[in-house]
C-alpha cells in the first residue's frame, strides 16, 4: 500500500470515528428554568436560580434576571454561598436574547449544547452536533468545555468573552474574538456603549457614539501576557500594573458598565469582603488615567476636575453647580441660519487625547466642518497644533491648564452667543 493510500485510509478512519462518536446517555442533561429563587445577593441585584449539578468551586451555572417575573439570562457565577460577599456573573450565553420561564438548557447525544424556549425555539447553540463531542465539563478556572474522546476541546466558553476575562482566557488579534463589550446598565442586559479591543497596535478602549467609535484610552505598551491575567503587565517594560492576591485563578479583568477597566481578586478563604479591586485603570490613584477621562463621568454635559463633577456649563457664560440634569440644549435644525456657537475656554474633551483630529486648519474652518454635519453638536480646537475635533456627543469636559484650547457648542439663533469665561476660579 502506498504512502498516499495509507494517509487517505487514516483520514477516512478519523472522519468515521468522529462521526460515530456521541455523548453517552449518562452524560446528557436537560435543565428547566423553574422553581424558587435563591436568597443571596448577586451582581446587578437580580433574582436567580442555580443549576446545582454544574459546579466547580467557586464557579456555578445559573439563570438570573433583573426585571422580576420577566426574562432570564443563562450565566456563569463566581463566588461561594458561605461568603456574605456579592456573587458576580462572569460569562453569559444569551446577552441581548433573554429567555422565558420553562426554557431549557440541554446537551443531547448528538453533542450540540442548546438553550431553547419552552416551545423548542433555539435561542443559543454551540453548533457542535456530530463533531465528536462526548461530554460537557466546567473546569476549575471557569472555562466551560465540550470535549471529544481524546480530551480535546471541540467548543469552549473561553473563546467567546463578553465583558470579562478570567485567568487563562484571552483576546486574540486574529483567529478569534478580539474585544470585550460592556453591559448597558444594571437593569438592561444588552451590549453597552464601551468596548475594549486588542489590535495590532496595542490595546484600545472605545466609546461607541452614533458615528465612528471614539477612542478614550489606548496604549501600545499594554498586553495581556501569554493570553493570561495571572499578571497584568506592560509588555515592553515588564512593569507590573496589578498582581492578583491570594489564589490568582480566582481573578478576573472586567470592562465595567461606566467604561472603566478593573481587576478583581476573590479570596475564597474569608466570609466577608472576599472581593478586592487590585487594579483600577481610571481612578485618582491610577498611574494611567483619572476618572475625568471616562466619557460619561459627568453625565450628558459637565465639567470634571480632580476626578469629580464640578460644574455645569451654561449658555450665559456661567458655571452652574453640578447636577444630573445638566444637558446641552438640542439644536433641531441643520440650517446654519438657525444656530450659533458659544465658546468655552479652559476645558478639553475626552476624545482629543487619543484621537488625532483633523487639520492643520483655522478655527473658522473647524466651525464650518461641524456646521456641515447635521449630527455635530460642537467642535474643539487647539490653537498650538491647529487641530480640530468635531463631537457627536459632548458629555465629559475636563478642566485643563493649557491656554490654547477652545470649545464651541451649538446654540439656537434666537439666543445670544456669549464667550464663556475661563475656569480659573475652580482651582
Amino acid at each position: 500500500m502506498s504512502v498516499v493510500s495509507l494517509l487517505l485510509f487514516f483520514f477516512l478512519s478519523l472522519i468515521s470515528s468522529i462521526a460515530k462518536a456521541s455523548v453517552p446517555r449518562s452524560a446528557t442533561f436537560k435543565y428547566v428554568i423553574a422553581g424558587k429563587f435563591s436568597p443571596y445577593v448577586v451582581e446587578y441585584g437580580g433574582n436567580y436560580r442555580m443549576i446545582w449539578q454544574i459546579f466547580n468551586s467557586p464557579f456555578q451555572l445559573g439563570y438570573y434576571n433583573t426585571t422580576p417575573n420577566a426574562f432570564s439570562t443563562l450565566a456563569l457565577r463566581m463566588g461561594l454561598l458561605r461568603s456574605e460577599s456579592q456573587l458576580r456573573w462572569v460569562w453569559e450565553f444569551n446577552r441581548g436574547k433573554p429567555i422565558r420561564e420553562n426554557a431549557t438548557f440541554a446537551l443531547g447525544t448528538d453533542g450540540n449544547l442548546v438553550l431553547a424556549e419552552a416551545d423548542g425555539s433555539i435561542v443559543w447553540q454551540s453548533n457542535t452536533a456530530k463533531k465528536g463531542v462526548v461530554g460537557f465539563d466546567l473546569l476549575p478556572n471557569g472555562n466551560m468545555v465540550l470535549n471529544d474522546s481524546r480530551g480535546h476541546f471541540v467548543w469552549q466558553s473561553f473563546d467567546y468573552p463578553t465583558d470579562t476575562l478570567l485567568v487563562g482566557q484571552a483576546l486574540r488579534v486574529v483567529g478569534g474574538v478580539n474585544r470585550l463589550v460592556s453591559r448597558k446598565s444594571q437593569k438592561e442586559n444588552v451590549n453597552g456603549p464601551y468596548s475594549l479591543a486588542l489590535e495590532p497596535k496595542g490595546l484600545s478602549m472605545y466609546y461607541n457614539s452614533p458615528r465612528p467609535p471614539v477612542v478614550y484610552f489606548t496604549s501600545s505598551q499594554w498586553g495581556i501576557q501569554q493570553g493570561s491575567i495571572d499578571k497584568l503587565l506592560v509588555s515592553s517594560t515588564q512593569t507590573l500594573l496589578g498582581k492578583p492576591k491570594y489564589n490568582s485563578t480566582s481573578s478576573m479583568l472586567q470592562l465595567e458598565i461606566e467604561g472603566n477597566l478593573k481587576l478583581y481578586t476573590y479570596n475564597d478563604k474569608v466570609d466577608w469582603h472576599a472581593w478586592e479591586v487590585t487594579f483600577n485603570l481610571f481612578s485618582r490613584d491610577s498611574n494611567w488615567e483619572n476618572e475625568c477621562q471616562l466619557p460619561e463621568r459627568c453625565n450628558k454635559f459637565g465639567v470634571c476636575d480632580d476626578n469629580q463633577y464640578v460644574a455645569c456649563p451654561s449658555e450665559e457664560g456661567k458655571l452652574l453647580g453640578w447636577g444630573k440634569e445638566c444637558e446641552a440644549r438640542k439644536v433641531n435644525s441643520c440650517d446654519v441660519k438657525d444656530f450659533h456657537y458659544y465658546k468655552l475656554d479652559g476645558v478639553d474633551h475626552f476624545m482629543t487625547k487619543y484621537n488625532s483630529g483633523s487639520g492643520v486648519m483655522k478655527v473658522d474652518e473647524c466651525g464650518k466642518k461641524c456646521s456641515g454635519d447635521c449630527k455635530c453638536l460642537g467642535y474643539f480646537y487647539h490653537q498650538e497644533t491647529s487641530k480640530c475635533w468635531i463631537a457627536y456627543n459632548l458629555m465629559t469636559l475636563s478642566k485643563t491648564m493649557l491656554h490654547d484650547t477652545a470649545d464651541y457648542f451649538q446654540l439656537y439663533d434666537e439666543q445670544m452667543m456669549i464667550d464663556q469665561k475661563p475656569l480659573d476660579h475652580l482651582s
